[in-house]
């Protein structure tokens, strides 16, 4: 069964390049970006892996933890990721799952027969403190992902829920937020700095500087 967005990430036990991981356990109270790749050994996964490991001050700021997945084994792991931290001048401290028998890749809905084989897509899922699915996106596997974009996406994430707002077109940090239609304007007002009414529907602002708490990236 497919998961859908505000279901509880499922939990599991299995190999891993770290050694055994009980995925609730591993993530903690933090939030996860938990990534599948096709294949060990490959050429797209192999500048993927390096660009999410290129980014640990990043993800390591926003409070993320990062996990990836393949249908291959601890060993096949082991000996590929010298050739991922060569080829992208880093290093990967990150967990790679192994999933030889695909029970994990099948319990998030990662397999796709219709590309061709039975080896796991481009999944992406962010996951929350609550262990609740917050994103998912499946890339095709001749398309790399841009991680940048999945940066933002938990940026907007904990903006909202920070803030309780929403962020509009390619929001970035520091960008003016949403003022959601549950919110009255003079709320509105008394919650947010520099209301702007666009149309009675479409309204913006700032999140006051004191809403975004300790440690928060990017408020303003």
């Amino acid at each position: 069964m497919a998961l859908h967005l505000g279901d509880t990430a499922p939990d599991f036990t299995a190999d891993s390049s770290a050694g055994p991981i009980a995925f609730h356990e591993w993530a903690g109270e933090n939030w996860v970006v938990f990534f599948s790749h096709p294949a060990d050994f490959t050429p797209v996964c192999t500048t993927e892996l390096g660009r999410v490991a290129q980014l640990k001050d990043e993800w390591d700021k926003r409070g993320v933890k990062t996990i990836a997945l393949s249908v291959d084994s601890a060993q096949d792991h082991a000996a590929w990721i010298p050739d991922i931290e060569q080829y992208n001048a880093t290093s990967v401290e990150y967990p790679i799952i192994a999933d030889p028998d695909k029970s994990v890749a099948e319990l998030y809905d990662m397999i796709h027969p219709g590309e061709g084989d039975t080896s796991s897509v481009r999944s992406v899922f962010v996951i929350d403190p609550a262990k609740k699915v917050r994103l998912s996106m499946t890339y095709p596997k001749s398309t790399g992902r841009n991680f940048h974009e999945i940066l933002r996406v938990v940026d907007a994430l904990q903006e909202a829920d920070r803030g309780e707002c929403a962020t509009p077109v390619d929001w970035q940090v520091g960008d003016r937020i949403i003022v959601p239609p549950t919110v009255s304007t003079p709320d509105a007002i008394a919650k947010f700095d520099d209301v702007e009414v666009v149309y009675p529907y479409l309204r913006t602002a700032r999140v006051k500087a004191d809403a975004a708490g300790a440690g928060a990236v990017g408020c303003d």
